[in-house]
């Protein structure tokens, strides 16, 4: 390789660091048995070379939960785990706990409180170096209130119910690692989409994403789109509202909303959707191994009457040989009054 003369400036840029992964997963994720969504954060992260950086701070558990995950993380094989827990907002300006982050493959953010999380790090040196670690390449996570604070706009706090209603919820500011978007968890199992769709009522421009418990929505860039994957047992839903109808700017006190003209789409596991786009990313067609039996046969079949065809101009004998020894013996008969010829 030849080095460039000095001073001179090569005209070719550097490749684009990738941007990492975004695991937002709706709560109460498998710890106990095959662990599907922490066993992919761990291997995201590194795998056996991970440095995860753990924020417990929406959590009331104290070292509890730092026990729990930490161990959970480093029988999954993670090399190093780094504990991040600023209490107040001067806390989030150390520059120790911000270096962590900053050399962290993956960064895990615990259940508990997302305005108590979201009032201490977002727009703080913490908030930020967490941002930056995704551009550069690591991996982002959140269960419970860690998946809602990664979202543009952020559940503050709320009553369940599946009827939309005026103020049944609340709204702050997030990470904003999900632009344009809000996000809620433990979705089905709390019944929180009254609330998730008077969210999206009240501010159109907004993706509603609920997802539910033991389940992931693992989000990818893909040159300039966001790209969400299911991972997990549950589904995750999402509202499009782009096009609705509402009285959310009038309607008073607690009074039921009208919403018309949200688009739904409710994704199991392994759908895939386009976030930049806002559309379902069709899923290749599979084909059993029953069907691909079925149509070799039917190919063989075919090349065998092709054969046959090809022969016609050939002796009937040899066109019975041939049919003999692709179909298994006649039985015996006198011969076949259409051959006009005894049989061999």
């Amino acid at each position: 390789m030849q080095l460039p003369e000095p001073g001179a400036t090569s005209s070719e840029e550097p490749p684009a660091q990738a941007r990492g992964p975004l695991m937002i997963i709706g709560g109460a994720e498998d710890k106990l048995r095959r662990r599907t969504i922490l066993n992919r954060f761990v291997a995201a992260s590194g795998g056996t070379e991970a440095r995860i950086a753990l924020l417990p701070t929406a959590s009331s558990l104290g070292d509890e939960v730092v026990e729990v995950y930490d161990a959970l993380f480093r029988k999954l094989g993670a090399a190093e785990v780094m504990p991040v827990r600023p209490e107040s907002r001067e806390d989030a300006h150390d520059p120790d706990l911000v270096g962590i982050i900053e050399k962290a493959t993956g960064i895990f953010m615990t259940g508990g409180n997302q305005l108590k999380l979201s009032a201490i790090i977002c727009g703080t040196p913490l908030g930020d170096a967490i941002v930056a670690a995704r551009e550069r390449g690591a991996v982002v996570a959140g269960t419970s209130a860690g998946a809602s604070i990664q979202s543009s706009h952020m559940v503050a706090f709320g009553t369940g119910g599946a009827t939309a209603k005026q103020r049944m919820t609340q709204v702050a500011a997030g990470l904003g690692l999900v632009q344009s978007a809000v996000i809620d968890q433990h979705f089905d199992q709390r019944n929180r989409y009254g609330r998730l769709l008077m969210i999206v009522s009240q501010s159109p421009q907004l993706l509603g994403i609920g997802v539910d418990e033991d389940t992931c929505a693992v989000v990818t860039s893909q040159g300039d789109h966001e790209m969400l994957t299911v991972l997990g047992r549950g589904a995750v839903t999402i509202f499009d509202p782009a096009r609705m109808a509402t009285n959310a700017y009038e309607a008073k006190r607690s009074s039921p909303l009208l919403a018309s003209g949200v688009v739904l789409h409710m994704l199991p596991a392994g759908a895939q959707f386009d976030l930049t786009t806002r559309t379902l990313v069709k899923p290749e067609e599979q084909v059993s191994d029953e069907d691909a039996a079925e149509v070799l046969e039917a190919q063989r079949d075919l090349r065998h009457l092709a054969r046959d065809i090809a022969a016609a101009d050939k002796s009937p004998s040899a066109l019975r040989r041939r049919l003999a020894r692709t179909r298994g013996p006649r039985p015996a008969h006198g011969p076949d009054p259409q051959d006009g010829a005894a049989p061999e």
